[in-house]
């Protein structure tokens, strides 16, 4: 009889230790930038949170560096299960993703905290149908970023004949609109095509241009809050959805918009120290705008806000009450400019 019961403990051990190893997920979470990025170590934050949060039943790897795979291949590789969880630049892949690019639209936002609240809030709405090939963990912003080139570029007429790496999609009509070239590249990319000479400028967040390398091959730097650029991190839909129903949980607790602002946070600081940085790095000249030319700037940048409507009214989505929706958000989050 005992040797009976000492079976049929064994049996139910095993079975629960089959059970658990069952329930262990996996989670790659992949980005395309380097480890030495502030968002990789608040990557790495997030997911050992989830990791805690579902007593270790959920076990997050994080892949930096394009690992997995490039750039622009993001939302697709999140889409199709080459990473269960994806950093995306939607402006990467202009008109795909048009109600988003909003937040692209120059002199939008002023911080990229209070920038993050208001961007996340607001575009949950939208993201369902917008983004249905995944599911939508949270969006947010980089610190507003500047133009940087060759040459001195100081009213919009400067960009006519330049060849420039837009940071996205928005930044890519600007440049179109004044006459400028776009050559499209990732931000690991860039520097090679400015030493190349295939691009003269880039429009890019400050402490970015550090971090790759762009800093060395360029010497002008216009410090307005010219742009900023959307992020969203998205996970597998099979993935989500085949979750059990506690570790759901923790992935809804972990798709929040202050998860999102702690994501953006570290970023927003390292992107804005490198304002400073510039201007004390020999061989730059860091300039202002006086209040006539920034106004030309903002005059430059308005047929934007007209393409983006155009762009988002195809998709069935109300252009002026989705911008008035997001300059409600703007305004609670005290985050325009």
């Amino acid at each position: 009889m005992k040797a009976i019961s000492r079976v049929l403990l064994a049996a139910v051990a095993t079975c629960a230790m089959t059970m658990a190893a069952s329930a262990q997920t996996t989670l790659r979470i992949s980005l395309w930038i380097p480890p030495a990025h502030p968002l990789a170590p608040s990557t790495q934050a997030w997911a050992d949170d989830i990791e805690k949060a579902s007593g270790g039943a959920i076990k997050p790897q994080v892949f930096a560096s394009e690992q997995l795979g490039k750039a622009f291949d993001h939302y697709d590789m999140g889409r199709d299960g080459i990473a269960d969880v994806a950093f995306v630049n939607p402006g990467y892949q202009p008109g795909r993703f048009p109600v988003i690019s909003a937040g692209e639209i120059p002199f939008t936002f002023a911080d990229a905290r209070k920038g993050t609240a208001a961007l996340d809030t607001w575009y949950r709405k939208y993201a369902a149908a917008e983004m249905k090939d995944v599911h939508f963990c949270f969006a947010f912003i980089h610190d507003p970023g500047a133009l940087f080139a060759r040459k001195k570029i100081v009213v919009p007429d400067d960009i006519k004949g330049v060849k420039m790496r837009p940071a996205h999609g928005t930044m890519g009509q600007l440049v179109t609109l004044l006459g400028g070239t776009n050559v499209q590249a990732s931000a690991p990319e860039a520097r090679e095509l400015l030493e190349r000479g295939v691009a003269d400028a880039i429009s890019s967040p400050w402490g970015s241009m550090f971090l790759f390398g762009i800093d060395k091959v360029v010497k002008y730097a216009m410090n307005t809050p010219l742009y900023t650029t959307t992020f969203v991190y998205v996970m597998n839909k099979a993935k989500y959805e085949g979750l059990p129903a506690e570790q759901k949980k923790v992935i809804d607790d972990h798709c929040t918009t202050e998860w999102a602002v702690k994501i953006a946070g570290p970023w927003a600081d390292f992107e804005h120290a490198g304002i400073e940085k510039m201007k004390q790095a020999p061989g730059h000249e860091v300039y202002e705008l006086t209040p006539e030319q920034l106004n030309a700037w903002r005059a430059a940048a308005k047929p934007l806000q007209e393409k983006w409507a155009d762009a988002v009214r195809k998709t069935g989505v109300d252009p002026v009450a989705a911008r008035a929706e997001l300059d409600a958000a703007i305004a609670k989050n005290g985050a325009g400019l």
